[in-house]
């Protein structure tokens, strides 16, 4: 393991860290979209180059703007004067490591049975495009008009939330 991968991996735990401990919530979605361009880095340092770009797509270019818009536009950008914790924050730390206790007794109790070598699938991401847009074209058709009404329905939200007010 190279120092390129150290590099990476500390930007993508350092956004995930970021986002989830600074009290301005602007300041966690742009942590959270550095976390999510970390991913990508890693993906494209794996020689994934399809799932590297479509994270950057996807999740850099549009899950996190997204997020970014609908914070801007429908929340005030003080910090609460309650604190930024929940009351209950003891019993989400329970919780929390219950699933991660679960999950680490499924992974180490499945280590034996994996076969050490699995074939790389001869996929190019040639073969991948050509299936999005023959096949599976509809079903991104969807997709893209799901998102593109979720961002609609958050602005007019927005929207009636702000006259509300005034």
């Amino acid at each position: 393991m190279g120092l390129i991968f150290y590099l990476i991996s500390a930007l993508a735990v350092g956004g995930a860290l970021a986002a989830m401990l600074l009290k301005n919530l602007v300041h966690c979605a742009l942590a959270l979209t550095l976390s999510f361009l970390g991913i990508a880095f890693l993906f494209l340092r794996l020689d994934a180059e399809f799932v590297g770009f479509a994270q950057i797509l996807v999740y850099v270019g549009a899950v996190a703007i997204l997020v970014v818009f609908a914070i801007l536009l429908t929340r005030a950008s003080e910090l609460p004067r309650d604190g930024v914790f929940s009351k209950t924050w003891l019993v989400g730390l329970a919780i929390a490591a219950a699933v991660f206790a679960v999950l680490a007794w499924a992974v180490l109790r499945a280590g034996p049975w994996l076969p050490n070598e699995a074939a790389a699938p001869q996929v190019t991401v040639n073969e991948i495009g050509q299936a999005l847009m023959g096949r599976y074209v509809l079903p991104l058709e969807i997709v893209a008009a799901l998102l593109t009404a979720a961002l609609l329905g958050a602005v007019i939200v927005a929207m009636h939330e702000k006259m509300r007010t005034k």
